[in-house]
């Protein structure tokens, strides 16, 4: 098994609710899950916490997605133990659940407080053997070492910036598996060059072309919002387009950071996408976000702060 095959084992078992792996149907199937995730993340704070059904399904038909859709995609939320059904004012409606919080909460500092890494702070290693008697946490190991943004040195060794040394002792220790792991900070002092073995432990060409496809989709709209300035707060059909472009870009994003760990610059290749794709996320969430909010707050037909 080389490094790289041994980052698609397991993803099955990925706590997070929408992954980017597995076929197109089976992403189109999740799609309004993770909008809905991406909403909540983004939005339900400013509004109370709480969004109504009949509120959550008409702001999601600026997405295009109906309310058949809707319903499914909070269900199995629900079910996942995400969301939980509150009524207000004899109103049906969701809020996130004690764990919807802690893992939007846990993206949303991954996000924004995403760190780069410098070549002189160094490594941490993972490395683990966890017998076949095991095997369903061992593949649940690698699937959040994956989420976590590792590379892989060979089957079972495991590598990353220094900087998620505790979010990988944190994973051991929700899985169980601190007995048959063990934790290193390393140097390198290989033989080889240092450029050439990240680009064995980490398939750089699928994050460029990830990172890619996102500068492809987001950039053009950017620009356009760009053009448009002020005039986003201003109508009421701009903040709904300003909303659905922005949950979009968010949703998109959201992945991404736990994806690449914050690789040191020198290491990747030239022009590397990572970089533009983070200036143009960064751009809509400045420019978009606000309005977004405008538009949510006045589809709001029931202030839970107020019942």
């Amino acid at each position: 098994m080389t490094p790289n095959s041994d980052r698609t084992a397991g993803t099955d078992a990925d706590p997070l609710p929408d992954t980017p792996e597995g076929s197109s149907t089976d992403i189109e199937r999740r799609r309004p899950r993770s909008l809905i995730v991406s909403l909540f993340g983004s939005y339900a704070r400013d509004v109370g916490g709480w969004i109504g059904v009949a509120d959550l399904i008409a702001l999601m038909a600026g997405l295009d997605v109906d309310g058949p859709a809707v319903r499914s995609a909070v269900s199995r939320l629900k079910r996942r133990g995400l969301l939980t059904p509150e009524r207000l004012g004899g109103v049906a409606g969701y809020r996130l659940s004690d764990q919807g919080r802690r893992i939007l909460a846990e993206g949303e500092q991954r996000i924004f407080g995403h760190r780069v890494a410098r070549v002189q702070d160094g490594w941490v290693l993972v490395v683990f053997s966890v017998p076949e008697s095991e095997r369903r946490r061992r593949h649940a190991l690698r699937a959040q070492l994956t989420r976590l943004g590792f590379g892989t040195t060979a089957s079972g060794v495991w590598i990353a910036p220094a900087h998620l040394a505790e979010q990988a002792r944190t994973a051991l220790r929700d899985l169980g598996l601190e007995e048959h792991a063990e934790l290193f900070h390393a140097s390198y002092l290989d033989f080889r060059d240092l450029t050439a073995s990240v680009s064995r432990w980490w398939d750089l060409p699928a994050l460029q072309a990830m990172y890619q496809g996102f500068l492809d989709e987001h950039e053009p709209v950017a620009t356009a919002w760009r053009r448009r300035g002020a005039r986003a707060h201003q109508e009421p059909g701009l903040r709904a387009a300003a909303f659905a472009d922005h949950l979009r870009a968010v949703d998109a994003w959201r992945r991404m950071p736990f994806l690449d760990p914050g690789l040191p610059p020198e290491l990747l290749p030239d022009r590397w996408a990572g970089s533009r794709a983070a200036r143009v996320f960064f751009e809509l969430h400045a420019l978009l976000r606000g309005p977004g909010l405008e538009h949510v707050r006045a589809a709001a037909t029931l202030d839970p702060t107020t019942s």
